[in-house]
């Protein structure tokens, strides 16, 4: 057997619990069907058999696995020749079987098994510290057509700092993936722990395809939850319908659970900043007003102090002291975000620490209660009469408080006593993210256009990012791109060199207020052909920016997912001008439009001269708010109107002549 000896996996029996099959019982389901010859024929693999149970102990949670596959298509030949496996701290792989099911035989594929224990360099970087190791397995000679067995078990045993997986489990039972067939399913959860365990049902559905409603059970110590399926495909249509689960977590409530890790955080709440970082302090006293204390504050935390992401330390939630952050400059989310309050503290403002998932945000609200469902660290700011929230490991941000980027999502738990599960308040920005002047000027034939973007919040953030970032035939060459289809030019001159479309092209910052967050730039060219050509030789002018658009929610059709709204406000005056007579008269030159509803307003004003036409388009969205579906439709609606030509404006050049004078006038 060509393995490294490693005491992170080992050659060994499954477990009495498993119930593992013999050789024989194996080889009683390697038996082809009619459901198995129909998978096959559609040029799918087939699962003959899985057993996938997963054990809890107090100390202790097992992953057993037993599976028999087909290797008919050569992707999934290779991807089980070679495979990585991630291994945390203090988790085991105990390796049960390695065979293939070859010509009616069973053969032995152990020997031919080689085993690479590498460092996991995939978490190894950007401040992630992570003590988990990865296994590589190679095994030779599996040919097509084989069946291949893979049974083994993962035990993870909790330690001391893990206290937190000790006191509560949570596994998410997802259904599987539509790819595979299987000739039997079998998954099992079995609760070990001399606690109860709730689940929920999530997302099943009936015959009719109807969303079953969730019902809470429970399993005491000992019992089981189980799944057991024959000549099963998965019937979720995966791109309408969220695959159904099975949420199973520790019994509790979002109050018991707030009141168990305040007293991990009361003590390093109760830290004084004076008492360890007088240098700080006397910064901060000499600081005239507190809007700049405040700034100073939280881009202190996000950018002098190193994030340091330990995942180990992750699993537990006791916060290490702010003195020791301050004095090691470095720490975690929640090192980072307790140092933020002792000195949002000392300077007089209202904070709390809160938990939040931003991956997971939108299943916070059908999950059973459970501190392992957050994964962060944020911190909220009472300012003023207003709520703001914090991430205290982001960099590079600027601006005052009500300037500064805003996170999205929606549900949180602050870490204070008698907690429930907050929903966020939506909100509207008062000030355009993006505020942008175009103005295009034709004489003589050639075309002069001016941008000037001012960029607020994250935005501003971005761009300056950006600007860092990039060079400037790179940047030049995205806003030439931007044109180029704002200006309908794609239509009439596909294929072109951007370069030699817009000339003397010149992009610079013009501003960059860091306490007001605005980020403000111009550009300039010269267009030698300004006009847009159909093909009847009729000439335009038009500026129709495409990013107004918001096609992610006029194309969303979900039965489930309901529509996060998330947008930027943004303000755009955009002026035509030409020394040519223009159709004052055009439909969609004059249309204007007015729109409100309750998730945003859109309102388009036009100023039409006989050489010249102007629109003033002004969005604003309520944002970090969740559209469900009853309500989706009327607001899609409303982004059909802002879509039909209501993101910018064109005219029309009236062409000389006496036939087109006989046109216009039938017109």
């Amino acid at each position: 057997m060509q393995t490294e000896k490693n005491e992170l996996y080992s050659f060994v029996a499954a477990g009495d619990w498993t119930n593992s099959l013999s050789d024989s019982e194996i080889i009683e389901l390697l038996v082809d069907t009619d459901f198995s010859r129909e998978q096959t024929d559609e040029g799918r693999d087939y699962c003959y058999f899985l057993h996938k149970y997963s054990k809890v102990d107090n100390e202790v949670t097992s992953d057993y696995a037993l599976m028999a596959y087909s290797l008919t298509q050569p992707e999934n030949l290779e991807r089980a020749s070679m495979y990585d496996m991630v291994l945390e701290e203090n988790e085991f792989f105990n390796i049960h079987r390695i065979s293939v099911y070859r010509n009616g035989e069973l053969i032995d594929k152990t020997g031919d098994t080689t085993i690479k224990v590498l460092d996991n360099e995939s978490n190894s970087n950007r401040g992630i510290i992570s003590s988990s190791k990865k296994l590589n397995f190679s095994i030779k000679d599996l040919h097509l057509d084989d069946i291949l067995i893979l049974e083994d078990t993962r035990t993870k045993v909790f330690t001391e700092k893990e206290f937190l997986r000790k006191d509560f489990t949570k596994y998410i039972y997802v259904t599987p993936d539509t790819y595979w067939a299987y000739g039997k399913y079998h998954f099992k959860f079995i609760n070990n722990r001399n606690k109860q365990v709730a689940y929920k049902n999530v997302f099943f559905r009936d015959e009719e395809g109807n969303v079953l409603p969730s019902e809470v059970k429970y399993l005491a110590q000992g019992e089981a939850f189980e799944v057991l399926k024959y000549d099963y495909i998965n019937p979720v249509d995966p791109n309408r319908e969220i695959f159904p689960f099975v949420d199973l977590a520790t019994d509790s409530t979002w109050k018991d659970l707030s009141n168990y890790i305040y007293p991990l955080y009361e003590e390093v709440f109760k830290a004084k900043l004076t008492d360890f970082a007088p240098d700080l302090v006397a910064k901060l006293d000499v600081m005239p007003t507190l809007d700049e204390k405040l700034q100073y504050a939280i881009e202190f935390v996000q950018n002098n102090i190193y994030y340091v992401y330990n995942a180990d330390e992750m699993n537990g939630h006791k916060p290490q002291a702010p003195a020791i952050t301050y004095q090691n400059k470095q720490g975690d989310c929640k090192a980072k975000c307790v140092l933020l309050k002792a000195i949002l503290n000392y300077i007089g403002v209202e904070s709390s620490v809160v938990l939040v998932n931003y991956n997971s945000d939108f299943y916070l609200k059908y999950y059973l209660p459970s501190l392992l469902s957050f994964n962060h660290v944020i911190v909220k700011i009472n300012y003023e009469g207003k709520e703001y929230f914090i991430d205290a490991t982001a960099r590079n941000e600027y601006g005052k408080l009500e300037n500064r980027a805003v996170i999205s999502f929606c549900y949180f738990m602050e870490i204070l006593p008698n907690q429930e599960l907050q929903k966020r308040t939506p909100i509207k920005f008062e000030k355009f993210c993006i505020d942008e002047k175009i103005d295009l000027e034709v004489k003589d034939g050639k075309g002069k256009i001016e941008l000037l973007t001012t960029y607020r919040y994250n935005r501003a953030n971005s761009m300056r990012n950006y600007f860092k970032s990039s060079n400037k035939n790179e940047r030049l060459d995205s806003w030439n791109s931007s044109l180029y289809y704002a200006l309908n030019y794609v239509n009439d001159r596909k294929g072109k060199d951007f370069r030699d479309i817009f000339k003397e092209a010149t992009l610079q910052i013009v501003k960059d207020d860091k306490t007001e967050n605005e980020f403000v730039v111009k550009y300039e060219a010269i267009i030698e052909q300004p006009y847009f050509i159909d093909s009847e030789g009729k000439r335009f002018l038009m500026y129709y920016d495409g990013n107004i658009l918001k096609n992610s929610i006029r194309e969303h059709q979900h039965n489930d997912a309901s529509f996060w709204h998330n947008y930027d406000s943004e303000r755009y005056e955009i002026m035509l001008k030409t020394d040519e007579n223009i159709d004052t008269k055009e439909k969609y030159t004059v249309q204007e439009c007015d729109i409100q509803n309750e998730y945003f307003t859109h309102k388009t004003q036009k100023f039409i001269t006989k050489n010249s036409g102007k629109v003033i388009v002004e969005y604003n969205p309520l944002v970090n708010v969740e559209i469900t579906l009853d309500k989706l439709e009327p607001v899609r609606q409303d982004y059909h109107i802002m879509a039909d030509s209501n993101f910018g404006i064109g005219i029309d050049v009236i062409e000389k002549g006496f036939f087109n004078s006989l046109k216009r006038l039938f017109k």
